[in-house]
């Protein structure tokens, strides 16, 4: 086997331990929680079946790996909850750090664009990484609603932490955003959110 595949297949096999990071949300009927790995292909093909709804004309298959890699990087820094504080100061060093070591495993070239890629997203400058990340919001808060605000309730989050969160939705998709803000509304009516 030579070198450039045995480092792809090594790849392959690490991105495997991203089924086991599990997330603080739920999936629908109040089942488990959703590890990373669901978490990213659902991401994936919300992108693909939600993209005429994107702000801006975007590359799909881009906005696709953004969602698919995304997370990649909680194999060794571990999700971050969206509302904890103190998880959040941290979390750009830790996912730096982890991005370096996963992604180098790869070949050279490839390395490089998933470092590129990650880092789009991160960014949030393209309307490829805007459409990324309101996926990456709206997915956690319909499975929220669908759990009939569970996980908010469990952690004490407020109206406002949402909103606030949500705020890149807006920026991905305008009509996202419109049903994002109905089912917050509908939530603090259920007192699901303060």
């Amino acid at each position: 086997m030579d070198e450039r595949i045995k480092k792809q297949i090594e790849f392959v096999l690490e991105i495997d331990k991203d089924k086991n990071i599990f997330r603080q949300t739920h999936l629908t009927n109040h089942g488990r929680n959703e590890n990373d790995a669901e978490h990213s292909w659902h991401l994936a093909i919300m992108a693909y079946l939600l993209k005429e709804y994107s702000n801006e004309k975007i590359d799909i298959a881009r906005v696709m790996i953004m969602c698919l890699i995304h997370d990649i990087v909680e194999i060794d820094a571990g999700d971050t909850y969206a509302y904890d504080k103190d998880g959040l100061k941290t979390q750009k060093a830790r996912e730096d750090k982890a991005k370096e070591r996963i992604f180098s495993i790869l070949p050279l070239d490839q390395r490089n664009e998933f470092i590129s890629i990650f880092d789009e997203f991160e960014e949030n400058k393209t309307p490829e990484a805007n459409f990324a990340h309101a996926m990456d919001n709206f997915q956690p808060l319909l499975l929220n609603n669908s759990n009939n605000g569970g996980d908010w309730r469990g952690h004490n989050v407020t109206s406002e932490q949402v909103y606030n969160r949500q705020i890149k939705t807006k920026a991905g998709s305008e009509k996202l955003y419109e049903i994002t803000d109905m089912i917050i509304k509908e939530n603090i009516k259920k007192g699901n959110l303060k």
